[in-house]
C-alpha cells in the first residue's frame, strides 16, 4: 500500500510528521515522502525534511496525504504541486489532507460538493474551493479525508487505519 506524503516548503512539520508516524505502521504501508523536485522542503519550525523523492519517480498512491501550513498560499499558486495532487487522486482509495492542506485539495477541484474542515482560523475559506465546512476535528465525505488543525492529524491517521484494517489494528498502534 504505497501512503504519498506530498511536501512544500513551510509545511508545519506535526501536520506531516504526526500522521506519517501512525500512518507507517499500517500492515502493508509503503510511505512515499515527495516533493516537486525531490529537494529538501522547510518546516515551520526552522529545520528541513529531505523527501525520498520528486514527483516525477513517484508511484501511484494508495493514500494521498497533503498535510498544511504557511506555505500552502505558494504550493496552490504552483501548477506542478496541483496538477500532481490531481493526477495522483484519480488513482487513489483515500485522499487525505491536514489542515490547510485542504486547500491544495480544493485547488486540484477535489473538495467541489464535499463536506470538509481545515485549521478553525480558515474554515471561512473552504467554500471558495466549492467545500461546505463541517465543524468537526475529521470529516469523511466518500474517499476524501481531511483534518482540521495539527494534532488532528493523529485523530484522521487513526481513524483511516480503522477503517483499512479494523478498529484493533488502530488501537493496537495507537498504544
Amino acid at each position: 500500500m504505497n501512503i504519498v506524503f506530498v511536501l512544500f516548503d513551510n509545511v508545519i512539520q506535526l501536520d506531516f510528521t504526526g500522521p506519517v508516524q501512525f500512518l507507517s505502521r499500517l500492515p502493508g504501508a509503503k510511505v512515499h515522502v515527495v516533493s516537486k523536485d525531490g529537494a529538501s522542503v522547510k518546516t515551520d519550525c526552522g529545520f528541513s525534511i529531505l523527501p525520498r523523492s520528486g514527483f516525477a519517480q513517484c508511484p501511484q498512491a494508495d493514500i494521498l496525504c497533503v498535510p498544511g501550513g504557511h506555505g500552502v498560499r505558494d504550493a496552490i499558486a504552483d501548477q506542478a504541486i496541483v496538477d500532481f495532487v490531481r493526477q495522483q487522486a484519480n488513482g487513489v482509495n483515500y485522499i487525505t489532507s491536514v489542515c490547510t492542506g485542504a486547500f491544495i485539495l480544493g485547488a486540484a477541484g477535489l473538495l467541489q460538493g464535499k463536506k470538509a474542515t481545515c485549521h478553525w482560523a480558515y474554515t471561512q475559506l473552504l467554500p471558495l474551493f466549492g467545500a461546505m465546512h463541517q465543524p468537526a476535528r475529521v470529516v469523511r465525505d466518500g474517499n476524501v479525508i481531511t483534518a482540521g488543525g495539527v494534532t488532528s492529524g493523529i485523530d484522521f491517521a487513526l481513524e483511516l487505519i480503522a477503517a483499512i484494517s479494523g478498529e484493533d489494528v488502530a488501537r493496537t498502534i495507537q498504544l
